[in-house]
């Protein structure tokens, strides 16, 4: 069965587990039981996960394991999965990502446990739903049903401020939904299907190419975000749980680079090359700009909230500077950077929020000033929180180094000022974290409760330690997610015509 449906697998169990933790908190199972029931369904997930590895060919760019149903006849729509190099690092990611933001939940549920745990199994779904959906009405479907349970785990488990941060969240990605389905529609009526191959290669003019770009673009720009639509990112971070907070900078902010790949480079291309120069300065701005605003922060979550905006713009710099490299290998050097970003910064954000939920859920406090001295009473998780500060920062020998490095190089072929703001993120990321490390990681205990602090329990120890091999694996071994993107990457940069 999982091998005939694997695809199908991977989108509907974890969804169907979700709602049978909501199912078991209408019968008040135990807490201890709910966590127990949370981390055994992730094995199957696992196994799902490593046979999707194993039957992925990396050398075919095509979509692979392809399930296609009628879904809705009278709109030629179908139920369509397939894989292919430029979602399957994002599903491993999904997948290895979720259990961390399940064991964040374990001292932070509010005696709801079972419910949280339902709404991230539900999302896990939904996300890998949107990786995998080859018709643009199932992707829209799972794109945006996704909201309701990250929704529901930032308005139930979120601060003080959530209903605020809910709301901002909601009508900021819904309003950049909205532009996405008149597009769809509009494309549909032009090739009279919802795959998402019959947009590929339609005969639209440069007008119609604009406004499909523009309404693509608001929407993925959104989800990433870039700026100046990043607003609503701060205040979601600040005010999630730790787990939401995982998930969200890990995997929901990918989306927009996913969509950007997907929809707007492959059925728009001469308009997102003409518009190519546009996105680049609205990344630098990004890159240069929200690293200055992350250097005035004393909210550590919110520090790292603007971080995640400034590396995301490495994203976008990598995709839309192939649109003016003349070397095929240059291009493909950009643009396996901007994908590389994606995964490293998932795997980076990820810990850093993991481990700045270690410290709230003993002091209730994200003000980098009451951290001081932490190293004294936590020698283990400083040294942890150290290396994922390196990391953000670039570190060589990290996946942060990497994705970074690959921009770098290749933007210099657009022009040499373009890789120099580049490249001051290394500067600026380096004095945001640094200042950071020091006031929250060094020096004497600022006071009695940072000398009673608690060392780290296993499953904090776990999780963090994990995310620290996958993050020097993917340094150290850049190839192993290269060798994945590489056939699926090129095959579009050909498509371009570049």
């Amino acid at each position: 069965m999982f091998s005939s449906y694997l695809l199908s697998s991977l989108v509907w169990m974890p969804i169907g587990f979700g709602f049978l933790h909501i199912i078991f908190n209408s019968y008040k199972l135990s807490e201890s039981l709910a966590k127990i029931f949370s981390l055994a369904f992730n094995i199957p997930l696992i196994y799902l996960g490593i046979l999707l590895y194993q039957q992925f060919d990396s050398n075919n760019p095509a979509f692979q394991l392809t399930e296609r149903f009628a879904w809705m006849p009278f709109l030629n729509a179908d139920y369509y999965l397939g894989v292919d190099g430029i979602s399957m690092p994002l599903i491993l990611l999904t997948l290895l990502l979720t259990p961390a933001a399940l064991l964040a939940g374990f001292n932070s549920s509010k005696g709801k446990y079972s419910n949280y745990a339902g709404m991230l199994f539900l999302l896990e779904g939904m996300m890998i739903g949107v990786f995998l959906s080859l018709d643009a009405l199932l992707f829209y479907f799972f794109w945006e049903a996704l909201l309701i349970p990250m929704f529901l785990i930032i308005g139930i488990w979120g601060g003080p401020q959530r209903i605020y941060a809910t709301l901002k969240f909601f009508l900021y990605t819904f309003f950049g939904s909205i532009f996405m389905l008149i597009a769809l529609i509009y494309l549909y009526i032009k090739s009279g299907s919802y795959a998402i191959e019959s947009f590929y290669g339609l005969p639209l003019t440069e007008t119609s190419q604009f406004w499909i770009f523009l309404a693509f673009f608001i929407a993925f720009a959104i989800k990433i975000p870039m700026w100046p639509v990043h607003t609503w990112l701060p205040d979601a971070h600040v005010e999630a749980p730790t787990g939401g907070s995982v998930i969200l900078a890990a995997v929901l902010l990918k989306m927009g680079g996913y969509g950007f790949l997907r929809f707007s480079l492959p059925i728009v291309p001469q308009a997102s090359a003409d518009l190519s120069m546009v996105v680049i300065v609205l990344s630098l701005i990004a890159i240069t700009y929200i690293a200055f605003v992350a250097l005035v922060q004393s909210d550590v979550k919110k520090l790292i909230a603007y971080s995640s905006i400034a590396h995301m713009g490495f994203v976008t710099l990598g995709i839309f500077s192939i649109f003016h490299i003349d070397s095929f290998d240059l291009s493909l050097l950009a643009i396996q950077g901007g994908m590389f970003q994606m995964i490293s910064h998932g795997l980076i954000s990820g810990a850093m929020f993991f481990a700045i939920g270690v410290l709230y859920d003993r002091l209730h406090s994200r003000n980098i000033a009451d951290f001081g001295g932490v190293i004294n009473a936590m020698p283990k998780f400083a040294a942890l929180f150290v290396f994922f500060g390196f990391a953000n920062i670039g570190l060589p020998g990290t996946s942060g180094f990497v994705g970074e490095f690959f921009v770098i190089l290749a933007t210099f072929a657009v022009h040499p000022l373009v890789s120099i703001l580049a490249g001051t993120t290394l500067v600026f990321g380096a004095s945001y974290t640094l200042w950071m490390i020091k006031r929250s990681i060094w020096g004497e205990p600022s006071s009695i409760r940072i000398e009673n602090l608690k060392p780290m329990d296993l499953r904090e120890s776990l999780v963090l330690i994990f995310l620290a091999i996958g993050v020097l694996a993917l340094g150290i071994w850049p190839a192993m997610l290269t060798d994945l993107t590489s056939a699926s990457l090129t095959e579009l940069i050909q498509r371009l015509g570049l």
